[in-house]
């Protein structure tokens, strides 16, 4: 056994108990969380898109599909941050793939001016009372990237996702995570590193999460 398996070999003692893995289309978040939750025997926290029965006909139809496919997701995250309200937060560790403020971010990027002004009242009368997480992992990778990972996991109503609309959902997180200061933020170049293939890569990542965060930070991996 390498030195960078006898490291991820070990539960890690993250100093955070609510993490949330964040990114775009394809960077790997799902993976990553798995991997972490796995790792820590964290609860884990999944967006559950394929749960959503109108995502098939967004990607199909854009145009006619974007609005329901939105309010599944609102409704579906909305019930999810209730629950981890709801329950105590710091009883486990819990390891997330989403944050409820992408909800607005996909909104604002597939809705048109009158169906997000709807969007918005169905929002603000949710009154969603979500629990900010302790860190948020931010997962970065150019759009080319993304094409070639999102073709790979052959997910089959994706392989038609036009450019475009990737590259406004990058430019999308690029202004959110900008701003965003709610929580301790870890911003990681995920372009060469594979976080579930290559045990160095993952050990890094796994000792920059176990340090107590606050503000912003930034990581780049080595390519070993």
């Amino acid at each position: 056994m390498n030195t960078a398996q006898a490291t991820v070999a070990t539960a890690p003692a993250f100093a955070h108990r609510y993490i949330v893995i964040e990114g775009p289309i394809g960077v790997g978040k799902t993976s990553l969380a798995r991997r972490l939750a796995a790792l820590s025997d964290a609860e884990l926290v999944l967006e559950q898109a394929e749960e959503n029965p109108f995502l098939e006909r967004f990607y199909r139809s854009p145009r006619t599909g974007a609005f329901p496919a939105q309010l599944h997701f609102l409704f579906q995250r909305a019930r999810q941050m209730q629950a981890l309200r709801q329950n105590d937060l710091f009883s486990a560790l819990r390891i997330a793939d989403f944050l409820l403020e992408k909800d607005r971010l996909f909104a604002r990027v597939t809705l048109d001016d009158e169906e997000y002004a709807l969007y918005e009242q169905v929002y603000e009368r949710l009154a969603i009372d979500a629990p900010q997480p302790d860190l948020v992992v931010y997962l970065q990778a150019p759009v080319e990237v993304l094409q070639e990972r999102i073709a790979r996991r052959g997910v089959r109503y994706e392989q038609g996702m036009e450019r475009e609309y990737l590259e406004r959902v990058v430019d999308a997180y690029a202004r959110l995570f900008h701003v965003y200061d709610a929580s301790p933020l870890l911003i990681v170049n995920a372009t060469d590193v594979d976080f579930i293939g290559n045990e160095a890569h993952f050990s890094q990542l796994v000792a920059e999460i176990s340090r107590p965060r606050h503000g912003r930070h930034y990581f780049n991996p080595f390519r070993g």
